[in-house]
């Protein structure tokens, strides 16, 4: 007789009941990616994302998650050992799994608005990086950003080197692969760093045993910091929107500035200088400009009073950097975009012009139908 008498029957049961249990998560798991891959077969081709536009977004979501979490784990690692917290210090900077995986199973990151401002943002780095690179017709002339480095009125040179500035930032460091910041808009930078301090926080969680107060308090004191520390106006489209206001480019002067910074590659500087001359938002602005159909595009150019010409230059270079256009079609409806007269295209467009939150409000409605 053994010394040690166990029921088998306890161990067996027990171990069946966690078989039954993982069995029974593996068909909810099973059903859920069945309901993946369907709407993902039954997406319109020209809804789906294309590979490269894709892989750049899983780029920048990682690079800005991992920007956030380094700052806030190497922070909140000083305050727990100058507070003599040294073994929860130990585990914080010895836990070296990322925290993007388990943000992404929350679903926290698939927020309407992160996803739009991410998007919108590879896009427009993909469209600017594929313009094609017109030469200047004098070799010996200095780019468009340059020559306004040089500029004589110091609010414009000066305006000048902060877009050369930002655009340095906003590519980040190559050895490191981390971004200087996430150059988000505040709401969705102050979303991101709670989001990271939480996930850091549960990754965590065993060592701090009976010292959670003092984990909780040094990440949010990091966090804290992180939010302090960060401005909305460094981010590069305001400093692009500050210079396209010094320049204050007049009517003549406006067609050749846009037509220079495509061909300079600078689509942000574009898009600052058509919003500036619109008197609308930059975000607004970015989003006619992406737009495949064009339709708003080619209205506020014609609003500005853009010649055929212009229209025409601009038209061919977005046609061919985005793959998503079609350029036979732009082509086809040059001269009909031609004839329409600046007093109708700017009465079309003057709902863009709107209160932001008012005219949100109208589309959100809009799209929730419901109407008598």
């Amino acid at each position: 007789m053994s010394d040690n008498p166990v029921d088998v029957r306890d161990g067996l049961a027990t171990g069946a009941r966690k078989l039954l249990a993982r069995a029974a998560a593996a068909e909810t798991c099973a059903y859920r990616s069945l309901v993946v891959a369907t709407d993902d077969f039954f997406l319109p081709e020209e809804q789906r994302l294309d590979e490269r536009t894709r892989s750049a977004m899983a780029v920048l979501l990682r690079g800005l998650v991992e920007t956030v979490e380094a700052e806030i784990r190497e922070h909140s690692t000083r305050l727990l050992a100058s507070r003599g917290e040294s073994v929860l210090a130990q585990a914080l900077a010895n836990d070296t799994a990322p925290v993007l995986a388990r943000l992404s199973r929350s679903g926290l990151l698939r927020d309407p608005e992160l996803m739009t401002e991410l998007m919108a943002r590879v896009r427009q780095e993909l469209v600017g990086n594929a313009l094609p690179m017109q030469g200047a017709v004098d070799p010996e002339r200095p780019s468009l950003i340059n020559r306004f480095v040089q500029h004589p009125d110091r609010v414009v040179s000066a305006g000048a080197m902060a877009v050369l500035i930002a655009e340095s930032r906003r590519r980040g460091s190559p050895e490191s692969g981390q971004l200087s910041q996430t150059e988000l808009p505040a709401e969705l930078h102050h979303r991101l760093v709670w989001w990271v301090a939480a996930a850091i926080r549960e990754r965590v969680a065993d060592a701090a045993e009976g010292a959670f107060d003092a984990l909780d308090q040094a990440l949010s004191d990091a966090a804290t910091r992180s939010l302090s520390a960060y401005d909305e106006g460094d981010r590069l489209e305001a400093t692009a929107m500050r210079f396209a206001a010094a320049i204050d480019a007049q009517r003549q002067e406006l067609p050749q500035l846009l037509v220079e910074s495509l061909g300079d590659r600078r689509i942000v500087l574009f898009n600052a200088l058509l919003a500036h001359a619109l008197g609308v938002s930059y975000s607004l602005t970015r989003d006619i400009v992406l737009d495949p159909v064009g339709d708003r595009l080619w209205l506020a150019l014609r609003a500005l009073e853009l010649s055929r010409d212009t229209v025409a230059k601009i038209g061919y270079a977005l046609c061919e950097a985005d793959p998503r256009r079609d350029l036979e079609s732009f082509a086809d409806t040059l001269d009909a975009i031609a004839s329409i007269g600046a007093g109708e295209a700017r009465a079309a467009l003057s709902p863009m012009k709107l209160n932001p939150d008012y005219r949100a409000a109208v589309l959100a409605l809009g799209r929730a139908g419901g109407a008598e």
